[in-house]
């Protein structure tokens, strides 16, 4: 991967991070479940994006990260964090934002195959359950 990924502040990356993971829920949503009301669609969206949701996909994909990766995820948990939201605790909060950076920091360096790869295995959708 381009060294000058590293440059990026871990914040820039999760910003970025979170709309790649939007990105992909919103395609998941419309194209594999069909969805097509925007009541529906948003409602769907945020069995996704919620910290909790997302710090318990990121255990799903930690096993499966490589080094470099596993590296830009705990860069990206361990931000100081000033502000929690009421619906997670500090550690999903930190989790979350550590997947964010990751994906933020894939997407930068152009790896989009490897964001769909890593979002399917998080929240666990494969041919079996779509």
């Amino acid at each position: 991967m381009d060294s000058s990924l590293n440059s990026y502040s871990s914040a820039s990356l999760a910003y970025l991070g979170d709309c790649a993971l939007e990105i992909c829920v919103r395609e998941y949503l419309v194209r594999e479940l069909g969805l097509s009301s925007s009541a529906k669609l948003n409602k769907a969206a945020l069995d996704f994006v919620r910290a909790p949701k997302q710090a318990e996909a990121m255990k799903n994909i930690l096993p499966l990260l490589d080094e470099e990766e596993e590296a830009v995820f705990k860069r990206g948990r361990n931000v100081g964090h000033t502000n929690t939201p009421r619906a997670a605790t500090v550690s999903e909060y930190r989790s979350a934002t550590g997947m964010e950076t990751l994906f933020g920091w894939l997407w930068l360096g152009g790896r989009r195959e490897r964001i769909e790869e890593l979002f399917r295995a998080a929240y666990k959708l494969d041919e079996n359950n779509l």
